[in-house]
């Protein structure tokens, strides 16, 4: 479907038209007539699928219609972290460029000058408000911020704020909102929280769930199997010969981070952590040095995985198994971007085979598997269905890994992209 068969104002058109923007992803084709007609909606849609146009254009076109209260704040969109309200904040420039419509990003740092400007924005009360919720919290906890004539509600990448431990900043929020408002949330899975939370603050919603997609058949997936142990081995033995370079090691838990990233720097390896411990200046410098290359090797919990757009990350291991299939696609689908060829290395310790096998069957395809160095010591056999196995395997194979071959490595040529809080 085109967007031109969508009813949009033709301010909406006109810069979806100015962008190169023609034909609708199947989330926007779903939710934006939903969006349209007043619906409160819940959507249940990867990183990838274009739903940040899902919900900012629907909004956008009801406000460019006016109607709204002027120097009010007519929209809340939330946001997990500060480089995903970013990105919101970017594209939320582009598709108000013909409108007369105002916005202010509100996203932490230690910046006073900034804070103020936040403060101003809100105080003028700009249309769209894009916020993180502990920042937001912050202003309002200072009492200039009026929310009682907010129309829209926006909850994007909702099961990382509630995974991040968000959900009474959220509460909290949604307390300083009108009954009659028009609540959209977003998400990439659908746990029982996530459920208990539409249910409390949104009303007889439209839910909209596209299935999973596969992970790009450019990205090359390969898995070690192997004991717990060995793992860290593994790491040192693909870096041997080759330094990294972008490569982004997933691991389970922030305290598994921590806990990989102090090995890695024991092994001379340039590495940064990425967890949600950190403070939201600390994980902006982080991602800043990753994308210029100051760090070459970001060990980071799956706040990385959503929402974080670096076209050339050549490697992502998955130090621990995802705990289901559209996790790993997230984590994975940071690599092979922007047409760029990626690599994806995944280790598989005996009590995590099962899962694996699980996200094999999602995958509908066996994972080629790479023989552990021999140096390493015997492995595990893959015995996924009786996950306790005890079989070994020698590993008399020469050891095969992504960086021979097929070549990870490429130049850093990342821009570093800054957001800007406009007022339009």
């Amino acid at each position: 479907m085109k967007f031109s068969d969508l009813y949009l104002e033709d301010s909406v058109l006109d810069a979806l038209d100015a962008m190169n923007f023609r034909e609708c992803t199947p989330v926007q084709e779903q939710t934006i007539p939903v969006i349209l007609e007043g619906h409160d909606l819940i959507g249940v849609a990867q990183t990838g699928t274009g739903k940040t146009a899902a919900y900012l254009l629907p909004v956008l076109n009801q406000l460019s219609k006016g109607g709204y209260p002027e120097d009010a704040i007519n929209c809340i969109v939330m946001a997990p972290t500060r480089e995903l309200a970013m990105q919101i904040d970017q594209q939320m420039e582009g598709f108000s460029y013909f409108m007369p419509v105002s916005s202010v990003a509100v996203y932490g740092g230690n910046d006073g000058i900034r804070f103020e400007q936040e403060k101003k924005g809100l105080t003028l009360g700009a249309d769209v408000v894009i916020a993180t919720p502990g920042r937001l919290i912050s202003h309002l906890s200072l009492g200039y911020v009026d929310l009682s004539k907010v129309s829209f509600f926006v909850l994007d990448e909702a099961d990382r704020m509630l995974d991040m431990g968000f959900y009474e900043d959220i509460m909290q929020i949604v307390k300083y909102l009108p009954k009659e408002r028009q609540t959209i949330m977003f998400s990439a899975t659908m746990p029982t929280k996530i459920q208990q939370l539409a249910n409390t603050i949104l009303q007889n919603p439209v839910e909209v769930k596209l299935a999973v997609s596969k992970p790009a058949e450019k990205i090359i997936q390969t898995a070690y199997i192997c004991y717990e142990a060995q793992k860290l081995g593994i790491i040192q033995s693909l870096f041997k010969e080759q330094k990294p370079e972008r490569v982004i090691v997933f691991a389970s838990s922030k305290l598994k981070v921590k806990e990989v990233a102090k090995a890695l720097k024991r092994l001379n390896l340039n590495v940064g952590e990425m967890h949600s411990d950190l403070e939201q200046s600390q994980r902006e410098e982080i991602m800043h040095e990753f994308r210029n290359g100051r760090i070459n090797l970001l060990v980071a919990t799956d706040i990385v995985a959503r929402g974080i757009d670096i076209d050339d990350i050549r490697l992502v291991i998955n130090y621990d198994v995802p705990h289901d299939s559209e996790d790993y696609v997230h984590r994975i689908g940071r690599t092979a971007r922007a047409n760029n060829d990626g690599c994806a290395i995944t280790f598989v310790s005996e009590t995590e085979q099962t899962r694996f096998k699980q996200i094999e069957d999602f995958l509908g395809k066996t994972i080629y598997k790479i023989p552990v160095p021999h140096e390493l010591g015997e492995t595990p056999d893959y015995a996924p269905r009786t996950s306790k196995s005890g079989g070994r395997n020698s590993n008399k194979k020469r050891p095969v890994s992504c960086n021979k071959g097929n070549g990870w490595k490429k130049k850093n040529n990342a821009s570093s992209g800054k957001s800007r809080m406009t007022k339009r």
